[in-house]
């Protein structure tokens, strides 16, 4: 092996003219060597943005990925939330467009599922080819589509868009064309597909070239290739990474169970004493109404957080954001438009305050803390109803789950019990445990003052109520199995967080205070009375005592009988299996049959009707109940922003009759018709069913097109990417070609030529005026004929 690798450097320095060059090349040979960035062989431009970046070594995914993407191939990549996906696409699109051409049109695409994640690759790809001339345009729902035309007047090599605002413009904008589109990028792609955007990818991938190089990168990936086979993958190369460690391994998880009623109260104990005042910290709700509410609450308490949900206002959502990138909030409470793909670089803590359904969300969750070697922590609260839920998480984290020991077991040895939790946690075990009762009932009754002094929060609290009920009809149910097993959950004490707290005499009131709550009296309420009148009245025997003891002595044996045989039914019985096949053996061979195997499978041919991996694929996909169906991508599927009434309700209005086209128009995910034809998209904006017309009025307006290739035009002909270039180098060029250039005069002036609409518009308009002059004619004359009439009379 040593003496091929020095006949290769031997051949890679032969012929070599000066000394200048032979240094060249050894050192070149150094740098690939190295492992890092280096060994890429990137050009100049794009390997100072990286390390301006400060990007030292390529993470894993990147150094599994990236080689494979500049050797061309289609790569469908697979890794952990925060483990560099972003920078394995955009390093190896940079270096494969390097320099911007004009006429070229555009050149890469990069498709995400939401607006938050388009914004943040928008600002990672200038921070990586700040040393490149290339141009990039952002097309995202909720800004101006005139703004968004200006800057694809200027002919952009890369576009960042969301799928629907992208197919709105591909429908508006005559002269674009993605034909000459090369790279190929969906960016968290099991999103893209389960979110309802299907239809949107499969028509965006009809108008791409067949030569282009395709890219799906996503935290979590379903093994089969079947979900992706509309994205047009040739020969796919599949990197599959920390499928053994889903969860960074330097986040600490914790789990807290307590009453819906007091999670108001643990999150302020947390954000108050737990959580320092110096780390970030994000906050999961379910709906926009529990943001609202914990947002008031927070500035009644002092504490000033950020927000952001679906339906917000997207520059509202920008400032809130951008105030929490820049530390000026500690906090930010969101729905789960932000689980995934928002990139807090400092974050410290995620707060579960509502228990996520499934699995992958979860992952998604905390995946945004402890990133890029940082630590972090998770804390998640589970009510009585979340259990099994958190029985299926750790299902799919291939995690045992132990309950806290109790404060009796903690009293009676309190390092013993101590060291075999370290123990547990050390072999990584979950533990979940309770807050304390005193901690929670000092807390509750400062919050219930406060939301009793204020209209606002009381109208809040009722409307997170409505909204919560909504919610809870509208998730998926757990498994069946977990439901079963969460009843079967011993009963959990205090978490370890809590063990530095409390002292000795606390943690004796705490024992008192469980053993109290189990405490089931054996007497019934009427024996209880006969005892207390027969202690009174002290006057022979109470008859109603009597019956009851009685009827007791009797029942007593039956419960006892019950109990035995639940008992021996739940104990194993794998001891006896041979004893009793024996027997059955031998009453068969009494009856003439046959002998049979004990089992008919073999392990080696035996194909089962389940996948071995069943519940890694469940927990994989965001939608409940199913299954492995071949139509999954079709289907309609709960949203993750579902933070509203009307988000929640979707799934009711999937088609839509059209009237001109005379049949029925699929709705894609979010969207809804109004009275009015149009569609609500996942901006809130609407917009007709049809082409609007938007892109041909500005274009009257501003004299500019966009041209099939890609570069801009004016409405004269005139190349707007020279005049800008012209204009960047200070007019220092000799303008030769000046007397050349087409000019129209009056330009500005508006053109009287109409087209049918307008002119039936126009005529339209005449009509209704002389109809209305007429009308105010006809009523003048009727006046005037009364008063002449009243005249006579009174002559």
């Amino acid at each position: 092996m040593r003496q091929s690798v020095a006949e290769a450097e031997a051949e890679a320095l032969m012929g070599v003219s000066s000394k200048g060059e032979l240094k060249r090349k050894q050192k070149q040979l150094k740098k690939a060597k190295s492992g890092g960035f280096e060994s890429l062989g990137l050009c100049p431009e794009v390997y100072r943005g990286v390390k301006r970046k400060g990007y030292r070594v390529p993470t894993p995914i990147q150094r599994k990925t990236m080689p494979l993407i500049l050797a061309g191939a289609d790569v469908v990549a697979m890794a952990r939330t925060g483990s560099g996906k972003t920078a394995a696409f955009l390093v190896p699109m940079l270096q494969r467009l390097r320099h911007r051409v004009p006429q070229a049109g555009i050149r890469a695409l990069i498709l995400s599922p939401t607006r938050d994640l388009a914004i943040q690759t928008l600002k990672f790809t200038k921070e990586l080819g700040r040393y490149t001339d290339l141009h990039i345009c952002l097309l995202v729902g909720g800004d101006s589509m005139e703004n968004q035309f200006e800057t694809l007047t200027q002919s952009p090599d890369i576009i960042i868009a969301t799928p629907g605002r992208l197919m709105h413009h591909l429908s508006e904008v005559e002269g674009m064309s993605l034909r000459t589109v090369e790279y190929v990028v969906f960016d968290e792609a099991d999103s893209l597909f389960e979110m309802g955007f299907a239809e949107q990818l499969h028509k965006i991938l009809q108008q791409l070239s067949d030569t282009r190089q395709t890219l799906l990168f996503s935290a979590t990936l379903p093994s089969a290739l079947a979900d992706f086979a509309k994205a047009g993958l040739r020969e796919p190369q599949l990197v599959r990474l920390d499928l053994e460690t889903r969860i960074s391994p330097d986040l600490k998880v914790n789990f807290f169970t307590l009453r819906n009623e007091e999670k108001v109260s643990a999150l302020l104990y947390l954000v108050r004493e737990v959580i320092s005042s110096d780390q970030q910290t994000l906050i999961f709700v379910s709906t926009k109404h529990h943001v609202e509410f914990l947002n008031s609450l927070f500035r009644e308490e002092g504490i000033e957080a950020s927000v952001s949900y679906g339906d917000m206002d997207q520059d509202a959502r920008k400032i809130h954001i951008s105030k929490f990138r820049a530390r000026k909030t500690m906090m930010l409470i969101v729905t789960d438009v932000a689980a995934r793909g928002l990139d807090i670089p400092l974050l410290d803590n995620v707060v579960n305050w509502d228990f996520p359904p499934k699995p992958k969300i979860f992952v998604h969750r905390v995946g945004r803390a402890a990133r890029a070697g940082r630590t972090g922590t998770a804390y998640s609260f589970a009510t009585a109803e979340d259990m099994p839920y958190l029985l299926d998480l750790h299902l799919f984290l291939s995690k045992p789950l132990k309950a806290a020991p109790t404060e009796d077991e903690v009293i009676h040895d309190v390092d013993g019990v101590y060291l075999k939790l370290d123990e547990a946690l050390a072999n990584g075990e979950t533990v979940y445990g309770r807050f304390p009762q005193r901690i929670l009932d000092l807390a509750s009754d400062r919050i219930k003052e406060i939301i009793e002094g204020s209209a606002e929060l009381t109208a809040l609290q009722k409307s997170c109520s409505n909204a919560f009920r909504l919610y809870s009809k509208t998730k998926p149910l757990p498994s069946k199995e977990s439901i079963r097993r969460a009843k079967d959950l011993p009963h959990e004490g205090l978490h370890p967080i809590f063990k530095d707290i409390l002292g000795s005499n606390e943690l004796i009131a705490c024992a008192f205070s469980e053993r109290l709550k189990a405490y089931r009296p054996k007497k019934t309420i009427l024996e209880a009375e006969a005892e207390t009148t027969k202690l009174k009245n002290l006057q022979g025997s109470n008859q109603c005592l009597d019956i009851m003891r009685r009827k007791r002595a009797v029942h007593e044996e039956v419960i006892n009988l019950v109990h035995q045989k639940k008992i021996t039914s739940a104990v194993p019985k794998e001891t006896d299996v041979e004893g009793t096949l024996s027997n059955d053996w031998e009453k068969k061979g009494s009856s003439g049959l046959k002998r049979k195997k004990a089992s008919f499978k073999d392990e080696d041919f035996y194909i089962s009707s389940v996948p071995a991996n069943q519940h890694l694929e469940a927990g994989l996909s965001v939608k409940g109940g199913h299954g492995f169906s071949s139509n999954r991508l079709e289907t309609a599927v709960l949203d993750l922003v579902a933070d509203d009434n009307s988000a929640m309700r979707k799934q009711k209005s999937v088609y839509h009759w059209d009237k001109r086209s005379k049949k029925y128009i699929k709705l894609n995910n979010g969207e809804r018709v109004t009275a009015t034809g149009k569609i609500k998209t996942e901006s809130g904006a609407k917009v007709k069913a049809e082409k609007s017309g938007i892109y041909k009025k500005w274009k009257e307006r501003s004299h500019k097109k966009i041209s099939l290739g890609g570069s801009a035009t004016d409405a004269s002909g005139q190349d707007a990417g020279h005049a800008g270039n012209n204009q960047a180098r200070g007019n220092k060029r000799n303008f030769r070609g000046r007397n050349n250039r087409q000019s129209l005069p009056n330009a500005n002036v508006k053109s009287e030529l109409r087209n049918p609409e307008q002119v039936r518009k126009s005529r339209q308009q005449k009509a209704t005026k002389i109809a209305r002059f007429n009308s105010k004619s006809t009523k003048g004359k009727k006046k005037f004929g009364n008063k002449r009439k009243f005249g006579n009379k009174k002559n």
